[in-house]
């Protein structure tokens, strides 16, 4: 029986050898795609996140003072002559002996009237009167009526003897307390017909 030719297995030999490189290359393949998948599988790191600052309210009182309303100024009162009323019924003027000179209003009787027109009380309520009165009669009555003659009296002030038709007094008259703008009657009372009063001046006060 001959023997094999050895090119044979020179021929057979490097046909063995093609195929395992040709396996191991494809195993390499193999690998490689494995590892490429992992990495495209692996998650990106988060990124970091500032933290969250909250202001816990706080117990301390504001150092912001709470705004406060001025109270209104009590309105200061002119002196109202009774010569210079925007209006009189049955009154006559004549010169003072009065303090301060000028003129006065008298002859005053029953059913007289003198008008102020446009007092401003303002926001704080006047409650008192000052008159500065002088008579030598006793009894009548001055009334102090608001915006009409025929208008209940906030006030009244009950006439009683100076000593005297030229001898002055103030006399004060406690009215109902009165804030805003009005007309001031003064309306004279008396049972009889007879003059009773002579005035100088008045002022509202607080």
């Amino acid at each position: 029986m001959a023997s094999p030719n050895p090119s044979v297995y020179r021929t057979k030999a490097y046909r063995v050898r093609q195929r395992s490189l040709v396996a191991l290359a494809g195993l390499g393949l193999v690998a490689v795609g494995y590892g490429l998948g992992r990495w495209q599988d692996t998650p990106a790191p988060a990124a970091a996140v500032p933290p969250v600052v909250v202001n816990e309210p706080s117990d301390a009182p504001s150092s912001s003072p709470a705004p406060t309303t001025e109270p209104p100024a009590p309105t200061v009162y002119p002196k109202l002559e009774a010569e210079a009323a925007d209006g009189n019924q049955g009154i006559q003027s004549q010169e003072t002996e009065d303090e301060g000179g000028g003129q006065n209003v008298g002859w005053i009787a029953n059913g007289d009237q003198l008008r102020f027109d446009d007092v401003d009380f303002g926001p704080v309520a006047a409650t008192k009167l000052d008159v500065r009165v002088a008579g030598d009669a006793e009894g009548g009555k001055m009334e102090i009526r608001l915006d009409g003659p025929d208008q209940a009296p906030i006030g009244t002030l009950n006439v009683t003897r100076t000593g005297g038709w030229q001898n002055w007094r103030t006399d004060q008259v406690d009215i109902t307390p009165t804030t805003g703008k009005h007309t001031v009657f003064l309306v004279f009372v008396r049972e009889d017909g007879n003059e009773f009063l002579n005035i100088n001046w008045l002022r509202f006060v607080h």
